[in-house]
């Protein structure tokens, strides 16, 4: 009876090794389970003891799997489906026919629910995609001074296969509520705006957009920009993103006239303009993501005028969802109203709150 149970046992057992992906390491050891995904570099394999578990390709010495993955070939920027085995430093998918793809140019590895979840993501619903985050900063004074200080700001994107949706709100507003003070409020700007980029090539890439701006202490009531053009990465990996851009825009102003304090009604500004500019995204650390932007709006009608801005920003991930960002924009104009400064300058810090959907 003892007999029969223990080859039960080893019945099931070779069965369930059978119907496993394996893996054998070069120093000798095996691993049974299923190979989840692979970025070329590291494997991930789901063990039942284990969970999951990242393995170096490097170390790697074979692997193979019973059911279907797809491969991401980056010699021919094709995938194939089928069952794998490695032969020396390739990789035979049997598809129909079987392909021979060489373990450097694996680009990708995945199960069928990994490459259901990545295709889903390369082709989003418009409610779909977007990642991003929302930042607060509050600060308040009482006693010898009366001061209330609120920055709020919002970022989203949604990046397909060839494409990408963004859009972005923030704005600044403080007040002094201390007796005669004057004026009493501070600041009181608002920024936002909505972009489309299309890929082109790997490299290049359309883009169109439209951004609105309000600010009380310039007396500009709006500004609306409406443009496009052409941008191209000029760096473009892991960690680091640096674009180029330029093209046109038309752009109208709107202000309130003052005149010795008085009120006179509103004037307007249309004008044709270029855009020229750089975009920069880095990940300094693993927590921590660095991006600044710096653009150049000639005025195509006159040349000594135009509008500069400067934006930097942080943001540092103290857990999944919850961050710290602080933030540093310069807007310049060549002509405002009279009595009006060519500078705003906007600082804020505080938390930052992730999401996706």
């Amino acid at each position: 009876m003892r007999s029969q149970c223990l080859s039960v046992i080893l019945l099931l057992a070779i069965s369930c090794l059978l119907h496993a992906d394996q893996v054998t390491l070069k120093n000798g050891d095996h691993l049974t389970g299923t190979i989840v995904k692979s970025d070329g570099k590291v494997l991930t394999l789901k063990t039942d003891a284990l969970g999951s578990v990242d393995i170096q390709m490097d170390a790697i010495q074979s692997f193979s799997t019973d059911k279907p993955v797809y491969v991401q070939n980056s010699a021919d920027k094709k995938t194939y489906s089928g069952a794998v085995t490695t032969q020396d430093d390739s990789v035979v998918v049997q598809s129909q026919p079987p392909v021979t793809v060489a373990k450097s140019n694996i680009a990708a590895l995945r199960s069928p629910d990994e490459q259901a979840a990545f295709d889903k993501l390369q082709h989003p619903g418009l409610l779909q995609g977007w990642t991003g985050g929302a930042n607060f900063g509050f600060a308040l004074t009482a006693g010898n001074s009366e001061t209330e200080n609120l920055a709020l700001a919002v970022n989203a994107a949604r990046t397909g296969l060839n494409d990408k949706l963004s859009i972005y709100t923030n704005s600044v507003y403080a007040t002094n509520n201390a007796a005669g003070a004057s004026p009493s409020t501070t600041a009181n700007v608002i920024q936002g705006g909505i972009r489309y980029d299309h890929n082109l090539t790997p490299r290049v890439f359309a883009f169109v957009g439209a951004d609105f701006m309000a600010d009380q202490l310039q007396s500009l009531n709006i500004r609306g920009v409406f443009g496009g053009g052409l941008g191209y990465h000029l760096i473009k990996t892991a960690n680091t993103q640096f674009d180029l851009l330029a093209g046109a825009n038309f752009t109208h102003e709107n202000y309130d006239n003052f005149v010795n304090g008085i009120h006179m009604g509103t004037y307007s500004n249309n004008f044709a303009a270029g855009t020229f500019g750089e975009e920069l995204t880095r990940s300094v650390t693993k927590n921590t993501v660095v991006t600044e932007k710096g653009y150049i709006f000639p005025d195509f009608n006159d040349f000594s005028q135009y509008r500069a801005t400067f934006n930097l920003g942080t943001v540092t991930k103290i857990s999944k969802w919850f961050g710290w960002q602080n933030s540093f924009g310069d807007i310049y104009v060549t002509n405002p109203p009279v009595g009006k400064k060519t500078n705003d300058v906007l600082l804020s810090t505080g938390i930052n709150i992730s999401f996706s959907h």
